[in-house]
């Protein structure tokens, strides 16, 4: 059974830094794309970042240059390093594996984390 782990979440003041992690866990053959979404309250979920198996990033508008996505294939793990937090990336930050292959059935599925808090205030 796949599963996927985050931690790193908390609070944390305005201009603050938090780093999230998140490790699959199962019997993994390969993941295509790692990446993190968020769900601020009352609005929908949405990318924050994501990367390939090769290292291709991609990030929303509104967190370049403060936030840093990174992935240890080896481990199964993503992580979000993020700096200069603001109030408004107060959310619930979900770790996602995109095409995702079970061994040995090699099944293909998306899979998502349970969520983790981060808020930001003074």
């Amino acid at each position: 059974q796949v599963q996927l782990v985050e931690s790193g979440g908390g609070l944390v003041q305005p201009g603050g830094s938090l780093r999230l992690s998140c490790a699959a866990s199962g019997s993994i053959l390969r993941i295509y794309a790692m990446g993190w979404y968020r769900r601020a309250p009352g609005k929908q979920r949405e990318l924050v970042a994501t990367i390939t198996s090769g290292g291709s990033t991609n990030y929303a508008d509104s967190v370049k240059g403060r936030f840093t996505i990174s992935r240890d294939n080896a481990k199964k793990a993503v992580y979000l390093q993020m700096n200069s937090l603001k109030p408004e990336d107060t959310a619930v930050y979900y770790c996602n594996a995109d095409d995702l292959v079970i061994w040995p059935t090699m099944v293909r599925d998306d899979y998502w984390g349970q969520g983790t808090q981060v808020t930001v205030s003074s």
